[in-house]
């Protein structure tokens, strides 16, 4: 008889329902309580000239001589967005949608206002060096047309800001901003502070340095698609105290740290980020769905003590899973562990004594399992430090699941 370690797991409700029975932020959810799950589409030149500041263009001249530009650390002393407009800050670390692996940014968020223009600054002085002008989002479901922009900001020769989806832009920024669905590689200089454009409800926000790795992410050259994921440091740590107090009272996670994480590998052990054998690590084996063999067992972006399980395809489509009772840990499965069987229910958020509609800034969230909410089985087995074997079961009980069958994947780190 087969040995099998039994856990109850919970998803996380989301989709574009329209209901406000449970609202979990996503990126981003609307002001009625509707979850759009969803990921921009970045160009192949965005990922490839608007990643780490030593690889673009004015970064090379700069090492012919050119110009000069400053190097190490440095302190911002302007916030990236009017923080009396916000109304809160998602931290790091979102799984939703087809945002399968935690993800590297945080979210300045006002849905309690959708409507309000909130300007967008430039939290230190710098040079924008890229524009992409974003016209969609890719999903599980059709794409949703958009117009909106990302941009990078090299700050020194080592930190950048990049912002994504800035609804509006500066004047100066407008005039070199590339045609809906282009990329452009820019040299526009910025002042600490200077308004670079406006946000509405929602606009992404991440600092990235590359004199910082993160320990967490055990296989860089997976994340070759976006160079920059390997350096998306804690962002509230590159700000005057002043700023990072405030900062972090916007933030709706229940503990420290308050700009959250989103590195959770640890060698030998079921927690962290895989991906499937064969798709090009992040990458993806399709971009229209590059987030399909994406896995992750990690930690509640707001509720650090409650245990996500993330998949890119369960029964079709993208998936965030909970563990009732937490255990085992995933920092806990390893090899000698064996198989572990977890049941699949639903799981929501909520304040006190009522659930969180997203939108309006609380002082903890939890997430709490709707345990009558089956929804199917996964099964994992570390086969060795970094290789996984995964096959999930939707719509079935543990007591139909006895093993493995030839439709199990591997995953690698």
């Amino acid at each position: 008889m087969l040995r099998v370690t039994l856990v109850v797991f919970a998803v996380l409700l989301a989709g574009c329902t329209g209901s406000t029975d449970s609202v979990p932020v996503n990126d981003p959810p609307m002001a009625t309580g509707t979850v759009v799950v969803a990921t921009a589409s970045l160009s192949s030149e965005a990922r490839a000239t608007a990643t780490e500041p030593r690889g673009t263009a004015r970064s090379a001249a700069l090492a012919d001589g050119a110009a000069s530009c400053e190097d190490g650390r440095i302190t911002f002393e302007t916030p990236p967005v009017d923080l009396e407009a916000t109304e809160l800050v998602v931290p790091l670390g979102l799984m939703s949608g087809s945002h399968v692996t935690p993800v590297d940014h945080i979210y300045f968020q006002n849905y309690r206002e959708p409507q309000r223009v909130i300007d967008v600054y430039s939290p230190a002085a710098g040079t924008v060096t890229s524009i992409q002008h974003m016209a969609q989002r890719v999903t599980d479901g059709p794409a949703v047309a958009i117009d909106d922009y990302r941009l990078v900001i090299e700050h020194t020769c080592s930190i950048s800001s990049i912002f994504i989806h800035v609804a509006s832009l500066a004047p100066a920024l407008a005039a070199v901003a590339p045609a809906p669905g282009n990329h452009s590689n820019v040299d526009v200089t910025v002042q600490a502070g200077e308004a670079i454009g406006t946000y509405q409800s929602n606009v992404d926000y991440n600092v990235v340095d590359v004199d910082v790795t993160l320990p967490g992410l055990l296989v860089p050259e997976h994340y070759r698609a976006e160079p920059w994921k390997i350096h998306a440091a804690p962002p509230f740590d590159y700000f005057s105290d002043e700023i990072r107090e405030r900062l972090e009272s916007l933030s709706v996670r229940a503990e420290g740290p308050f700009d959250g994480r989103f590195d959770y590998d640890v060698d030998g052990r079921l927690v962290g980020t895989w991906f499937q054998q064969g798709t090009n690590g992040y990458e993806g084996a399709n971009r229209d769905r590059y987030w399909a063999g994406h896995l992750t067992a990690a930690y509640d972006h707001f509720d650090p003590s409650h245990v996500v399980i993330s998949l890119g395809t369960f029964d079709g489509v993208s998936a965030q899973l909970g563990v009732l009772g937490n255990a085992p840990n995933p920092a806990e499965v390893s090899v000698a562990t064996g198989l572990v069987a977890y049941e699949l229910v639903s799981y929501e958020y909520w304040t006190g004594g009522e659930r969180w509609d997203g939108a309006r800034h609380v002082a903890e969230l939890e997430a709490r399992n709707r345990d009558s909410d089956m929804r199917g089985v996964v099964l994992f087995q570390l086969l060795d430090d970094r290789t996984l074997k995964v096959e999930t079961f939707p719509g079935q009980s543990s007591n139909e699941v006895s093993g493995f069958t030839e439709a199990a994947l591997i995953s690698e780190r």
